[in-house]
């Protein structure tokens, strides 16, 4: 059930424009996207490239596609022709394959690295020693068909408010290291990708630019 009043309150709390709002549609059907599009939204997020194909051949066509999930390498050769964004680069293995489907669709596609932030070891990402290898590798020098603007990372799923603001902190400390390191003369790297329905409100105090809301917009799934 689609939470209108939800949608024009954040969309009022994110009205700065430091803040865009990803609205993540995963296990919602078409009609539920196109009730949200017609409210004016454009950016929409799924976790699944085949529910992402589905939607995207059957909705408007300039719908902002953002790939949240994790991403299998076999997959990107279905989603590089169109995806606006995909938030969770984990390896130098995928960064090569995302460039070489990039190249042959004669795209360059914006992509984020996705930093490990929480407890749990069940999610994915980077640390800062893997970052580092794959910044300064000869393979990432090479690559023309992906840029990489910013980081995306999730909290650990916890009532504590203060270990997810730390651990959120952490991912903005990463961010401003690497712009330091290796982005300063890049003003395309400013994305931060953080904050999901239960703690967008602590993201956005640790400077989020992209908050991923599903749930509290669509219902629960």
């Amino acid at each position: 059930m689609l939470d209108l009043d939800f949608y024009q309150n954040i969309k009022k709390e994110l009205a700065n424009g430091q803040t865009e709002l990803v609205a993540v549609s995963k296990t919602k059907p078409a009609a539920a996207v196109q009730a949200l599009y017609d409210q004016g939204q454009r950016i929409f997020g799924e976790n699944k490239v085949q529910e992402l194909l589905e939607k995207a051949e059957s909705l408007p066509k300039d719908i902002e596609w953002h790939l949240i999930g994790h991403l299998q390498r076999n997959k990107v050769k279905y989603i590089a022709p169109f995806v606006s964004l995909i938030h969770a680069v984990d390896s130098l293995r995928l960064l090569k394959e995302i460039n070489k489907e990039a190249q042959k669709n004669n795209r360059i596609i914006p992509c984020l690295l996705q930093f490990h932030i929480a407890q749990e070891e069940s999610k994915f990402g980077l640390n800062w020693t893997n970052a580092q290898a794959l910044l300064t590798s000869e393979a990432y020098a090479q690559m023309k068909n992906i840029k990489i603007v910013g980081l995306m990372g999730m909290a650990s799923f916890s009532d504590n408010q203060e270990q997810v603001l730390a651990e959120f902190g952490q991912l903005a400390s990463y961010f401003q290291r690497l712009k330091e390191q290796f982005f300063a003369q890049d003003p395309s790297f400013k994305e931060l990708s953080m904050g999901m329905s239960g703690d967008y409100k602590l993201a956005l105090q640790q400077g989020s630019t992209l908050v991923r809301i599903g749930s509290a917009l669509f219902g629960q799934r």
